[in-house]
């Protein structure tokens, strides 16, 4: 009996697989990390065929804690961190370079360069996307210009180019015996390189680009069967019939199915995510336009996003850089021990600022330090920075929708921490809720998934599925929120130009 989805969850720090039932609840799931590859400041990777082995591994492990195999799984859903690249050969399946993640800053130049005296709006009217590192296309064109033979082979028809979702599903489908090369419109959507009205590539910025047209996916809805499993390989047959970028597949798992409705996902980064309906919307405030789902033939539903590079792994810089807590569950206990921040700010730009600033300039700064402040504090700071950020998502975004937020569906590893939920309140002032299924990302994968083989009847059955958890109601007097709000503006200033040419 196939009464299961499995979803595939290909993150930044983690592979997981999950599998759900009808109801749309968690029976089994499987995780390993993969290695955090910095050969230098700002550069970020992984190795594609860790992740390939993980993935098979997780899958494994779902089943078995479950006792099931692949005669029991409707579907197979993936879903991924979105802008991440790998580029490999088609005929033997090896990387020709370690993926370069999404937080990846190397590209700079080359976004410079393509700027140029346009600047960095380029190509937003037709792509939705200002020019930043923060995107496929330039990491690409990186790997082309830098690995030795990489260009010559690609202008030859040798090499494919993907998210790591195309990686996956390549690999899933037969790798170099007839793998299935594809992508689909949310992921599309975050190279740079796809008309955001027409849902094609777009030739004239792939050339610009330096990027070959045959090494691109062909590009499809986020709900269809695509291919099924390998013979040789864990799921044999099975459909895997969804592929949504992990935001849009949170957007999707929260039911956010309504023109309005907004999540915001706690994860390495923050990505909040509102539903503008079925025309692109293109922001003058600091946001992104991007395709939060296609389901089948359907029209596609745009959002506008407002991305955060660093909040969770905030928490983590602040274990394992400087061993201020041995677990990132203690944030919150050390946080608490203070009844307030002393004053102390900390703007984590790591890798500059992402919306709604896009300054690649940007480098981290705690300031506001007195000799008051102590651990507490600290901790305290890094979990507001969290909450600052997404405000200034929020307001951005009612300033681009023209409706103010009425209340925020949250998800994440970060939404366990009830002070920051509560101080995200208080900063919107409107209401944070979180839903019974913290796995939205997953489920979100799954539900697709399950909808293109007939396993749900539609979105409504995601909607019917969808129960509050847990509501947070804004407490703080609004003149203390503006205050604190207002300081923060301050010491984001003051991580502005810092780099200069010739500081990496």
């Amino acid at each position: 009996m196939t009464d299961y989805v499995l979803a595939i969850d290909q993150g930044t720090t983690s592979t997981r697989a999950i599998v759900f039932d009808h109801s749309g609840s968690v029976v089994s799931s499987g995780q390993e990390e993969h290695e955090q590859i910095l050969p230098r400041a700002g550069w970020v990777e992984h190795d594609p065929e860790e992740i390939w082995r993980n993935t098979r591994d997780v899958v494994a492990l779902a089943l078995t804690r479950a006792n099931l195999n692949h005669r029991n799984i409707a579907a197979v859903g993936i879903t991924n961190q979105r802008e991440t690249t790998v580029v490999w050969d088609r005929t033997t399946g090896e990387p020709v370079y370690n993926a370069i993640v999404w937080q990846d800053t190397r590209t700079q130049k080359i976004v410079d360069a393509l700027a140029g005296s346009q600047g960095r709006d380029r190509y937003r009217e037709r792509t939705g996307l200002p020019l930043a590192t923060y995107f496929a296309g330039p990491k690409a064109r990186w790997i082309l210009d830098n690995v030795d033979g990489a260009r010559e082979r690609a202008e030859a028809g040798d090499l494919l180019v993907g998210t790591t979702d195309s990686w996956l599903l390549w690999n899933m489908t037969g790798g170099p015996d007839g793998g299935v090369h594809v992508t689909d419109v949310t992921n599309a959507s975050r190279t740079m390189l796809m008309n955001i009205d027409t849902l094609t590539w777009n030739e004239d910025i792939a050339a610009e680009m330096g990027i070959p047209l045959s090494m691109l996916p062909e590009i499809r809805s986020s709900a269809e069967v695509y291919g099924k499993g390998r013979e040789r390989g864990m799921l044999p047959g099975v459909p895997i019939a969804s592929i949504l970028g992990d935001q849009q597949a949170a957007t999707f798992g929260q039911a956010c199915f309504e023109v309005g409705t907004a999540k915001n996902t706690y994860g390495t980064g923050n990505f909040l995510l509102l539903n503008t309906g079925t025309e692109p919307v293109m922001s003058r405030n600091g946001l992104i336009t991007t395709v939060g789902y296609k389901i089948g033939d359907a029209p596609q539903t745009y959002c506008l996003e407002g991305s955060i590079a660093v909040t969770g792994s905030l928490v983590q810089w602040l274990r394992d850089n400087l061993g201020m807590i041995s677990s990132a569950s203690e944030v919150e206990a050390l946080a608490a021990s203070v009844p307030d921040n002393g004053g102390a700010y900390v703007v984590p730009a790591f890798s500059g600022l992402f919306a709604p600033y896009w300054r690649p300039d940007a480098r981290g700064a705690v300031v506001g330090l007195t000799r008051f402040v102590n651990r507490g504090h600290i901790a305290r700071a890094v979990l507001e920075a969290t909450a600052f950020q997404s405000r200034e998502v929020v307001d951005a975004m009612n300033a681009d929708s023209g409706v103010d937020l009425t209340e925020l569906r949250v998800d994440g590893g970060m939404v366990a921490n009830d002070l920051l939920m509560q101080f995200q309140a208080d900063m919107l002032g409107v209401p944070v809720v979180r839903p019974a299924v913290a796995e939205t990302t997953a489920l979100g994968a799954a539900y697709a998934a399950g909808i293109a083989v007939g396993f749900w009847s539609g979105q409504e059955a995601v909607a019917d599925n969808w129960s509050e958890d847990r509501r947070w109601e804004p407490g703080m007097d609004p003149a203390e929120r503006d205050r604190l709000y207002r300081s923060w503006k301050k010491a984001v200033t003051r991580t502005f130009d810092w780099v200069d040419d010739d500081v990496d």
